[in-house]
Order: structure tokens, then sequence, then C-alpha cells
């Protein structure tokens, strides 16, 4: 804690300081060649809690969120994974980043049946219907929670959302979960907004459920995209909810709730089963999508939630993991691209999630590697991506929303101030992999 104290109030070298850089860099004793000089890190590091820092809403002159709450500051709205992911840099900081009340604003905003949307407009209403998949985004509560705990050891808390995630997760077995033991969702709910999910060449034919007037018609949702859904099974969805599954198990044990474990291991028994019948291909060393029961050969980023959801089977970890680390797929200069180079529709500039380098799934694959036993491939995977990010930081002085993946450039569109999860690099991964 001594040595955090200082590295937290020491003062940041100024722009002009990094004509020196490579001097630094030489003089400096390299922990590989990744490694990133000192100053520079504190320099990040100070910038994402500048820019956090002016990301705190709310409080008790709002009419609606009476609390001051971590926000992504995307637009006006609450959005549920964006918060999920901000708690993985916040807690470390949980005094000026107040990331627990961020999630407390979906759970006051829960449904009698458990339904929770996965964005909130300014007064409060959601912005999504609940008879849509698109309302739902990556069920990710119970791993923000485990987030903030790791450093809180606040069990209390813990007590106190145990009700809110037990019935957000039982709303969803009840409605997106289908007989073969898999989930089917929505593209844009997701939260990989313009991956193409289904089967190349398909039209609609009229079985998927069409998504109809969203509130206040503020935002028009149209496309295949919005009625491909039941026809279809998500491989990110499924292996989700085995996470979701797998965290419940941990928050149940730590608050007395042993009960609820059976049940919650029995789903999570169930999906792995299902994602490793229906979803896995040996081949190709990978987990796809289904559309009517047959594997949809697109590879994105989603297929890689099945390691940190605990349901890849020992034998098939090292050809999944050589699917990843293929630098003709997703293995790029700036890793990792949401969707594999070698296919159809690939973005070098990164056009959101054809190609886009992204935070939470990046920390998601680092804390999947060491989920199962890669450990140093996580690390490297770690400072990879941090050399890479305080690459583009030299050049703009900021953090982005997304990368490019070829270039070390940020990604095409891609917003700037973005703290937002990329803070999750200069804090979390700085913490866990750098310091």
């Amino acid at each position: 804690m001594q040595s955090r104290r200082k590295f937290l109030t020491q003062v940041t070298i100024g722009t002009a300081g990094y004509a020196l850089m490579p001097l630094l860099a030489k003089a400096a004793v390299a922990k590989d060649k990744w490694d990133v000089p000192v100053a520079l890190q504190k320099e990040m590091y100070q910038a994402a809690l500048r820019i956090a820092r002016k990301n705190i809403r709310g409080g008790p002159n709002d009419p609606v969120f009476k609390k001051p709450y971590l926000d992504a500051a995307f637009n006006g709205n609450i959005f549920l994974w964006d918060t999920c992911f901000m708690a993985c840099y916040a807690k470390y900081h949980p005094g000026e980043l107040p990331a627990a009340n961020a999630l407390d604003n979906f759970y006051s905003r829960q449904e009698p049946d458990g339904f929770i949307c996965r964005e909130y407009r300014r007064d409060g209403k959601a912005m999504w219907p609940k008879e849509h998949p698109v309302s739902i985004n990556p069920p990710l509560f119970g791993f923000a929670e485990l987030q903030l705990y790791s450093q809180s050891k606040d069990v209390a808390r813990l007590k106190q959302v145990y009700p809110h995630l037990k019935k957000f997760f039982d709303f969803l077995v009840k409605t997106y979960r289908m007989g073969d033991h898999l989930f089917f969702s929505d593209a844009l709910g997701s939260g990989m907004d313009n991956i193409p999910r289904y089967p190349e060449g398909w039209k609609d034919d009229g079985k998927g459920l069409a998504i109809k007037n969203t509130p206040g018609h503020t935002y028009a949702y149209s496309g295949l995209n919005s009625v491909w859904n039941k026809q279809g099974r998500s491989v990110d969805m499924t292996a989700q909810m085995a996470l979701f599954a797998d965290n419940l198990i941990e928050i149940a044990g730590v608050t007395g709730q042993q009960a609820d474990i059976t049940a919650y291991r029995k789903f999570h028994t169930e999906t792995k089963e299902a994602l490793n019948k229906h979803c896995w291909n040996e081949e190709d060393g990978f987990y796809y999508d289904l559309g009517y029961g047959k594997q949809v050969k697109r590879m994105h980023i989603g297929g890689f939630w099945t390691m940190i959801a605990g349901v890849v089977p020992k034998e098939r970890v090292d050809r999944l993991v050589k699917t990843l680390t293929d630098p003709k797929k997703f293995w790029r200069k700036f890793p990792v691209p949401s969707y594999a180079a070698d296919q159809k529709g690939y973005s070098s500039k990164g056009e959101y999630w054809l190609g886009g380098v992204w935070t939470p799934t990046n920390y998601m694959l680092i804390k999947g590697l060491q989920r199962v036993n890669k450990n140093e491939l996580a690390k490297e995977f770690a400072r990879k991506y941090y050399w890479c990010v305080a690459q583009v930081y030299i050049k703009t002085k900021t953090f982005w929303e997304d990368y490019a993946p070829d270039s070390l450039t940020t990604g095409v569109p891609a917003k700037p101030n973005f703290c937002g999860w990329t803070a999750v690099v200069p804090i979390s991964i700085y913490h866990e992999f750098i310091e």
C-alpha cells in the first residue's frame, strides 16, 4: 500500500518529456519488448483517473439517480455492460470512483419478474422493450460484484445484491434458454453491435422476434440483425450465463446461501455440455454460434467467453488457444480484434466490431487465459496490449473507445477520452501485470 500511495502522489511528466522517451527506454532495464517507461505508466494512470472523475454523475439533485455514480459518459444514458467493466478498475479507487452506486442504479430499476434493461435513459425509463432480446446486455453483474469484492471484502454488499442477481439470472434462464440448453440473443444487445450473426446469405424468414417501437421513438434499430434471434444460438450469451452461474456459486458460498449452489452447479454442467456438443468445431478449434441447429462459420471474439466461463475441457484448451494466437486470425499487431482477420467483412481499421480491439473483451480474454492455466500467455497478452494502448496515448494524449487491429491507431469510429471501460488498461492491467 505504501508503494501505491507513493505512485499515486508522484508528479507526472509533461508532453515535452516524450522527447526523452527513447533514451529513458534504453536506459531502463526492460522486462520484455513490451516494456513501457515508468514515467509514462504514471502519466497514463493519472490521466485515466482524471477522465473517470469527470464522469461522475448523479447525486441528491438528480431527479432519478440520487447517489453519485461512475458513468461511461457515452451519452446521457447508463449502460449495463459498460458499468460492469468499469467496476474492474474502480475497485482500486472505491472512495472516489463510485461503481457500486452505478450498479445499484440498475438494481433499483429491476422489475418484479427480474428483468433489468441493458440501458436506461436519464428519466430512469428503459430504453428498449422487454419483449425483444435487444434489451439484454452480457449479464455480468455477478462478475462485476466479485471484482469489487476482490478488493473490498464487503460481505454485506454481496448479501445486499444477491437477491437482485438471483432474480435476474432466473429471468434470463426462463426467457432466453432453449430446449438444447443454449441461449438466443440479439446482435446489438450482445454488445457487439454490427457483427452479422446470421448464416451467410440468410434473409428474414419471419420466425424471429421482431422489434417494436422503442420508447419515445428515440432510436431506430432495423435490418437483418434485429430479426435474427430465436432462429439461432449465441455462443457468447450462453457462455456468459455459465459464467453468471459460476459467479453466483461463489457469491452464494460467501453469503451463506448454500441451498442455491446445487442448482447453479447443475446449470453450469448442462451449459458446458451443450456448448461442447453443439458449438465446438474440432477442425477449426473454435466455438461457433448456431443457426437452425448448424454452426455459423463466423469467428468472432464471443467464442472466447468459454474460457472465463470454465466450460472448455482441458483437452480442447490448446486447440482454442492456437486459434487465438494465430496471426492470420486474432493475434494481430494490436491484439485482439473482435472479428477474425482472414474472413469476409473484416476491417483493418476496426469499423466497430468488424475488427475493432476492445478493452472489455480483451480483459475477458486475459482473465480467461488465467482460468485455463495459460498464465504466461495471459501476461504476455496483457503487456502487449498495454504497450499498444500506450503508443496511441503518446500520439493522442488520451484513451479511446476502441482501437484498430493492424496499426497503432484508434479504431474507426472511436470516442476519445473514453474511461469508460478503457481505463481498465492504465489502471487494472497496470496493477495486475505491470506494477
